[in-house]
């Protein structure tokens, strides 16, 4: 039997292309993250399956090349998307003047300006027991260099919207994802992006969390 094309537990560039084209036709659920794992060896077998091929998972070259010809070759922005998981449908809170537009469905957030996404980024939020209030807000005041009084650990990067509880990068988040949870606050994990959007945001721009 010929080796994949695209082996299984592989990645780069040619994982992520793969997974922008699957995602293109409806089989794969994620923006590309450009790792081969069970959720990438499901969404070809689902393609396989619909296409007259053997359901087995693997990116033969007979497979890689009925994928390249169903599909269009995908652009920078589809490869190489600004958050993990699909942005959400924004709220309609969100489409006008300057917005952080937070989703906990996507679990993203997306700095809008008159109704556009500027830039977006992926968060995290509290727990049960301390969960991150819905609503419409606004930027109270920003800290760049914040240290919480409460917990005593870092809060880089925060813009307060609801009392305590704020935007801002977390390392935590960054170490471990998706794993832990915030105290209230939304949580950032890409130290670059949340430093642009801290430069960007002004006291008095509306915050949205929403489901």
């Amino acid at each position: 039997m010929a080796p994949p094309v695209i082996p299984f537990g592989s990645s780069g560039d040619r994982v992520r292309e793969l997974q922008a084209r699957l995602r293109a036709l409806g089989l794969f659920h994620r923006n590309p993250t450009g790792y081969f794992g069970t959720i990438t060896q499901a969404s070809v077998s689902a393609y396989q399956r619909g296409h007259g091929l053997t359901a087995t998972g693997s990116v033969s070259r007979r497979t890689w090349t009925s994928l390249r010809s169903a599909t269009k070759p995908p652009t920078r922005d589809e490869l190489y998307p600004p958050t993990t998981l699909p942005l959400a449908k924004p709220d309609p809170r969100c489409l006008t003047g300057r917005v952080l537009c937070i989703s906990k469905t996507s679990r993203t957030l997306a700095w809008m300006v008159g109704g556009r996404v500027v830039s977006a980024m992926d968060v995290r939020f509290g727990s049960e027991y301390t969960p991150t209030r819905e609503g419409l807000f606004q930027v109270n005041f920003k800290s760049r260099d914040h240290v919480s009084t409460i917990y005593h650990t870092p809060m880089p990067y925060a813009m307060f919207f609801s009392g305590g509880q704020a935007v801002h990068y977390s390392s935590d988040f960054a170490a471990r994802g998706y794993s832990g949870a915030s105290h209230g606050c939304v949580n950032v994990r890409d130290k670059k992006k949340i430093a642009a959007l801290f430069g960007k945001v002004k006291a008095g721009d509306k915050v949205v969390v929403y489901k």
